[in-house]
């Protein structure tokens, strides 16, 4: 019998403690998030992210962009976001439209105001181990992994995807954290000799169904950090059916990672801010 990895109860106590030091520091806050277009997993993100806030104390303000501006148009309004001293932390929520440059966009974010650590200069520090604050979807997990003392020392850890977002990032965190890691991407040679030898998969494409029980052995921690809007339901790259009739413990979507990503999310943007 597996063990829900319960994400919303933990993101729970992430916030109270941010609420406190909000409190504590007085501190006045605006989370600013940049949205290009329109993208229903983003709008449920976005929806997310500002209740999150408003429970903590924060002020929230989505700036909305068609996606046909121009660029160079689009990259001047970002800038003044940037400067403007209300915004204590800056996103562009992803995924943004294809014409644009997500790279050249992200970068346009100072890393003192990049709570998402997705800029070079924020991802730079974090690579070299200088950043106060971790990509807040790592940091969930880790979280996640933590909060149900599931050990990473020693494990056989499966990363399925190696995107910038997540599994990057946290392949970094975990070799850190002395755990033997797979990174698997689409041209990995038969992906099942990998996860079936795993202790902890965690997946992180945007692809449901990718992940299936006869690719896991029996008692894996399974963790779930794909998402993708299918017929207007949030949907994760686990078969949640078949792989948890052999997990020791797994994560639901939704109810796993996501809540605990605001909470970090959330609490990186009070690590930057303070003591400036």
């Amino acid at each position: 019998m597996f063990r829900l990895l319960d994400g919303r109860k933990l993101s729970r106590k992430i916030l109270k403690e941010v609420k406190k030091k909000i409190e504590k520091n007085s501190l006045r806050l605006r989370l600013a998030v940049v949205q290009v277009g329109k993208n229903p997993v983003s709008e449920v993100y976005i929806r997310n992210k500002c209740r999150a806030a408003k429970k903590v104390g924060m002020k929230f303000k989505v700036y909305r962009f068609a996606s046909g501006l121009e660029t160079e148009r689009l990259k001047e309004e970002i800038k003044k976001i940037c400067q403007n001293p209300r915004n204590s932390g800056i996103i562009i929520q992803l995924p943004l439209p294809k014409k644009f440059s997500q790279e050249a966009l992200l970068n346009l974010i100072p890393w003192k105001k990049d709570i998402d650590v997705l800029s070079s200069g924020a991802l730079g520090k974090f690579y070299q181990g200088r950043s106060k604050v971790i990509p807040p979807t790592v940091d969930g997990i880790l979280e996640i992994l933590e909060g149900y003392k599931i050990r990473l020392k020693g494990k056989n850890v499966a990363v399925v995807g190696a995107g910038k977002l997540v599994g990057l990032p946290l392949s970094i965190e975990l070799i850190r954290r002395k755990a033997t890691i797979s990174i698997l991407n689409e041209f990995t040679k038969d992906p099942s000799s990998f996860t079936k030898r795993a202790d902890i998969l965690i997946s992180g494409v945007g692809k449901p169904g990718l992940i299936r029980g006869d690719m896991v052995k029996r008692g894996v921690v399974v963790v779930d950090a794909g998402t993708k809007m299918v017929q207007g339901k949030l949907k994760g790259d686990v078969d949640f059916q078949s792989v948890s009739k052999k997990a020791g413990y797994i994560t639901p979507v939704p109810g796993g990672v996501g809540p605990l990503t605001v909470a970090c999310l959330l609490r990186n943007l009070v690590k930057l801010n303070l003591n400036r």
